[in-house]
């Protein structure tokens, strides 16, 4: 599998290499014949389509930008088949992304852990509350691509920007209904199934905006549909490998996004501009969950238990923002921005549990380890032998919500070849959530029956087959999810009257925090143009404070605990561009960077166990990450729409986050009475020593138009990224090891051959990146995630200049994503969701 794997990209960054060289070679020609003609090198080539044009304006934008950029416009967005700002992004260069159940929700650039790349919308900074606020990392899931402009990707830092971010900060530019004079609606409808199981997959958007020369107003929203089913397996081994689970599952799911946003804009004179936006956008996951877990021992199965569930995950945002810009303010351009985010973070999980009463005479093989095959020897398998006395339920719940207000102010001074920047940021941002916790269950059996409330979970057995392209043996009918929710739900109120629950319990009080954070930064920055040298260079001064308050429950005693912590850094950053050429950009950039710890794994909240000399919870005297990079290029801009790059980065991290099982070494949980607690073992997260990330970039984009006739329309981009690092952390022992850092695929690359010509817009791209670690624990053992690839075709016909046929087919590989212990002979999750296929029309007035 590594094999094929490194031999197909071996080939298509082989292919690639020729094609560049190809299109080089010729281009050179072109304009050498252009310049004899005493040609302009802008005027050689008329970009015509949609897929140029957005190109050429990415392209013309990363060559223009003072630090090192890369740019994905709103109409390459659209063009791609991606939903949401996580897979329009994925295309970039040094882009991967993270999928769950094989849809795109985070961004890794350069490989690094997704806690390392920042976000901004319109240039203030966000903050990412996913769920139990176990990480920072934003969810770009939330985010439909149609309420974009423009997505740009910035790998090396000015003092500007938030320091905030080791690797990128990535700013997400909102719709300007200015950019556009008159009247205007553009949407899409589309309609089309997912490959496996059938389910229906669905879009719309529609935007409307109006503007004259000084006054513009847009509306929009957006929705996209899918429902899915999901093959998973998930093995569980003991410590010599061997096989003690098979965990056997099928998910149906609903995923749908919706978003509306809407603008006004105001330019009463040239260079003066006052706005106000407001976006809301949400994500939704109605998860229906069949599993069986196969415990075996040898060959043989000793015992199976089934878990279902119909859970609700929920991820909402509502932003405002308004603002002003002012190109000529007595001598000074200003900006002034003031935006109140809210965020707000569900999970309803009610897991209902039961085990057979009886398994008969059952076995297994595994001559593919990602698929058990079963069989029942006896014929005595029925799933409607579950045990009414051993059903529990887990009713887990989870809420996490953030409230921020951002105020951010910039102004600059043109004084000759040298500009001065200035500006200041206050952030004050309220956090109140849980992270999950599964101490709280309600036996609903038997004792449901007691109170004239019986609960039987073979009572929701249905008569239809799995939907599933998994190898089983067995054959399996779904529940009916739904009603045994009711049921389940019905049962606990009953108990609940009748004394024997407590539904305060179920949300335990270690696991909650509540926490405000502050920040007041402020930044001096000078920018020097002399012919074809930019030198921009500065400092930022940020001021972070976080008082945290949570429980301590010591062996059942609940004590309230507090924390506060301020501190300032200074994070400066140079950043020099060279135009060594018309055609050739070189760049070199250094800074300093910083990546805060989650929410969830800084609360106060933690288990004391004085018996046992242990503590389970939060970490408040987690330490930030920090950073020092530099970033270096070479550009090489060709005429027309064409871009040949290489890039190269260092990043050195110092206090780099990892889970572990190590003693304390403070006092901060010891109370009155009690002040021994120093040498307990605590689990939880910890900060490692120093760590590097390192990494090379290449990227070309071409339209062949040096090419005769029709294959004038042919058109190349594509990406490699290759990577390497790792951070230094004690294991069990507390023995300094090294280790990879999470979400770092060693190799990450983009090819898309597009063709467009005759109002023919078609591209095929491809993806594919190397394994990765994906979790990593404190005894140095970690899961990893196999390579894999997608295969994406768009096709687009123009009917008219306002109407275009479309059709999206995704993921036409079927890819299965692996995940594994040490080996792909031990997969720890196998899972596949099919391909995807949409068709509908665009418009645009």
């Amino acid at each position: 599998m590594k094999l094929n794997s490194a031999s197909r990209l071996l080939r298509a960054t082989a292919l690639a290499g020729v094609a560049a060289a190809a299109f080089t070679h010729a281009q050179m020609a072109c304009a050498e014949d252009a310049a004899g003609a005493d040609a302009e090198p802008d005027d050689a080539i008329v970009v015509t389509g949609s897929i140029l044009a957005s190109q050429q304006a990415s392209v013309e934008a990363k060559r223009k930008a003072i630090n090192m950029t890369d740019i994905a416009s709103a109409d390459a967005a659209a063009r791609f088949p991606d939903q949401s700002a996580a897979g329009a992004l994925a295309r970039l260069p040094g882009v991967a992304v993270q999928r769950d159940q094989g849809q795109e929700r985070y961004i890794q650039v350069r490989g690094a852990p997704n806690r390392w790349t920042s976000v901004s919308i319109d240039g203030v900074p966000m903050v990412g509350v996913d769920e139990g606020g176990d990480t920072r990392a934003f969810r770009f899931d939330a985010i439909p691509a149609v309420m974009l402009s423009e997505m740009v990707i910035n790998k090396s830092l000015t003092s500007n920007l938030q320091a905030d971010a080791i690797v990128a900060t990535i700013d997400l530019k909102t719709y300007s209904p200015l950019d556009r004079l008159g009247f205007h609606v553009d949407g899409d409808v589309g309609y089309g199934l997912m490959g496996h199981g059938g389910g229906q997959q669905r879009q719309g958007s529609l935007r409307v905006s109006w503007s004259n020369d000084s006054f513009g107003i847009v509306l929009g929203g957006s929705h996209y549909l899918r429902d899915q089913i999901t093959d998973n397996r998930e093995p569980g081994y003991d410590d010599t490998g061997e096989p003690t689970t098979f965990s056997v599952r099928s998910y149906k799911l609903e995923r749908y996004n919706n978003g509306l946003f809407g603008g006004i804009e105001w330019s009463p004179e040239e260079g003066q501009k006052l706005y106000a936006k407001v976006i809301w956008s949400e994500f939704a996951d109605n998860e229906e969950r069949n599993q069986y877990d196969f415990a075996v021992s040898g060959d043989t199965v000793t015992g199976i238990s089934g878990m279902f569930n119909d859970g609700k995950y929920r991820n909402r945002n509502t932003i405002g923002l308004i603002g002003g810009d002012y190109d000529d303010f007595n001598g000074f351009t200003a900006s002034f921005k003031a935006n109140y985010a809210k965020t707000v973070n569900t999970t309803d999980l009610p897991l209902v549990r039961s085990s057979m009463s009886t398994v008969g005479d059952m076995t297994y093989t595994l001559d593919d380890p990602r698929f058990p095959i079963f069989s029942d020897n006896d014929g005595s398998f029925s799933q409607t032998n579950l045990s009414q006395a051993g059903t529990i339920l887990l009713p887990l719940e989870q809420r996490t919500e953030s409230d921020s207000y951002t105020v951010k102010f910039d102004m600059a001074k043109e004084l000759g070849d040298l500009t001065l920047s200035a500006g200041l940021l206050y952030a004050d941002r309220d956090i109140a959530g849980n992270v999950m916790s599964t101490s709280s269950y309600a036996a609903i059996g038997y004792v449901g029956s007691l109170i004239g409330q019986p609960f039987n979970v073979n009572d929701y057995v249905t008569s239809t087959g799995w939907d599933t392209d998994y190898p089983l043996g067995l054959s399996l009918n779904y529940v009916d999810n739904k009603a045994m929710r009711r049921g389940a739900e019905a049962t606990l109120a009953a108990m609940e009257a009748a004394g024997l629950f407590d539904p305060a319990g179920v949300i335990e009080d270690t696991t909650r925090y509540n926490q405000r954070e502050k920040t007041l930064a402020g930044y001096l920055m000078g920018t020097f143009v002399k012919g074809p040298l930019t030198v921009a260079g500065g400092v930022r001064i940020e001021n972070y404070s976080m008082d945290n308050a949570g429980w301590l429950n010591i062996e059942g005693d609940y004590t309230p605990k507090a924390y506060s912590a301020s501190k300032t850094d200074f994070f400066p950053s140079l950043n020099i561009r060279y135009e060594a050429s018309n055609d050739i950009v070189l760049r070199l950039a250094g800074q300093r960077g910083v990546s805060r710890p989650a929410y969830g794994a800084t609360r106060v909240g933690a288990s004391v166990n004085d018996t046992s000399k242990t503590i389970e919870g939060g970490n408040p005297l987690l330490k930030p990450e920090y950073t020092w990079g530099v970033d270096t290029s070479v550009e090489w801009y060709l005429p027309g729409n064409g871009i040949i790059s290489v890039g190269a980065f260092y990043r050195w991290v110092d206090n780099v986050l990892y889970s572990a099982q190590e003693r304390v070494n403070s006092d901060f949980y010891d109370t009155p009475g009690f002040d021994t607690r120093a040498d307990y073992l605590f689990s939880g997260q910890y900060n490692g020593k120093s760590g590097k990330l390192y990494g090379v970039e290449f990227n070309v984009q071409k339209q062949f138009d040096f090419l005769p006739g029709a294959l004038s329309g042919f058109g190349l981009q594509g990406n490699l990224t290759l990577l390497d690092g790792d951070f230094e952390a004690p294991d069990k022992n507390g023995v300094l090891q090294t280790y990879d850092f999470q979400g770092m695929s060693r190799t990450i690359a983009n090819a898309s051959l597009f063709y467009e010509k005759y109002g023919l817009s078609a591209r095929v791209s491809y993806q594919w990146r190397s394994h990765w670690l994906d979790t990593l624990g404190g005894l140095g053992s970690g899961e990893y995630r196999a390579a894999y690839e997608n295969l994406d075709v768009t096709l687009r016909y123009a009917v008219t200049d306002d109407f275009t046929l479309y059709a999206d087919l995704a993921n036409l590989t079927n890819e299965t994503y692996v995940a594994y212990a040490d080996s792909l002979s031990h997969p720890t999750e196998v899972e596949r969701i099919g391909a995807r296929y949409l068709f509908g029309v665009r418009f645009s007035y």
